[in-house]
Parts: structure tokens; C-alpha cells; sequence
């Protein structure tokens, strides 16, 4: 009797959840940064980094803003993907420890959603990209391998 597909995956089903966790965080991560820039701007960000405490907010605010935006669509890109998920786990770190851990675990004003996000990123970070990003199409060129098309 075959096993259930609940229990066993292909590697393709492991890739696809690769990508899509990889796509979900990318968009979370993009559209916060987008809202940052777009909707508030640098000087807003740096503001309101300013009154919650963050150290040096003329620096910080318009470097999250950027990591943020930028590290959200190279993961939806799934290019350089463990370096943008690696700079998103210090943002959120950053926010952990500057911002939410105050709050306690539970939100809106604690750090469960932060944490959840580091985690995700740690998955990332641990089981690569998968193959439907162009960081493994990159580097399947640069091994003389076939890419996907």
C-alpha cells in the first residue's frame, strides 16, 4: 500500500513549499518597506524610530526601510536569498529587542509575529532558496547544468 501523500513529499512538493514560503515572506517583507517608503517616507520613518527609542533614527529608519524593501522583492526573486533573509532576521531582531520585547510575547505590542518572521527566515536560510528561484538558476548556469525554462 502506498504512502499517504500527507506523510511523504517529492522533491518537487519540497520546492514548491520552498517557494512559496520564500515568495509569502518576500511580499510581507516588500510591502512593509513599501509602506515605509511610500506612505511615510524617510522622514516619517525616522520620526517615529526617533520617539520609540532607536538609536541613531536619521540612519536607521531609511536603512530598515531600504533592507526591508529591497531584501522582500531579491526574496521574491529568490535572488541572493540567504543574504536578504540573513539582513531581515537582524531587522527583526532589531525590532524584537529595541521595540516589542517591552510589549511581552503576545501582540499587538509583542513579538510572537517578529519572532514567527526570524524563524521563517531561519528555514530560508537552512534549506536554500529551492529550485524555483533564479539564485539556483544562477548557479546551475555556473555549474554547466540545464535551467528550468
Amino acid at each position: 500500500m502506498a504512502a499517504p501523500q500527507l506523510v511523504s513529499t517529492s522533491r518537487s512538493q519540497q520546492q514548491l513549499g520552498l517557494a512559496i514560503l520564500r515568495v509569502i515572506l518576500g511580499i510581507v517583507f516588500a510591502v512593509h518597506g513599501a509602506q515605509k517608503l511610500f506612505v511615510y517616507g524617510f522622514a516619517g520613518v525616522t520620526g517615529a524610530f526617533g520617539k520609540m527609542g532607536i538609536p541613531i533614527p536619521a540612519f536607521t529608519g531609511p536603512f530598515v526601510t531600504l533592507v526591508e524593501l529591497l531584501c522582500g522583492l531579491a526574496l521574491i526573486a529568490g535572488l541572493f536569498t540567504r543574504v536578504a533573509a540573513f539582513l531581515l532576521i537582524c531587522d527583526m531582531l532589531g525590532a524584537i529587542l529595541l521595540v516589542h520585547l517591552a510589549g511581552g510575547f503576545f501582540m499587538p505590542a509583542g513579538y510572537e509575529y517578529a519572532l514567527t518572521l526570524i524563524a521563517a527566515l531561519v528555514a530560508i536560510i537552512l534549506a536554500g532558496p529551492g529550485s524555483l528561484a533564479l539564485d539556483d538558476v544562477i548557479m546551475a548556469r555556473r555549474r554547466g547544468a540545464p535551467t528550468i525554462t
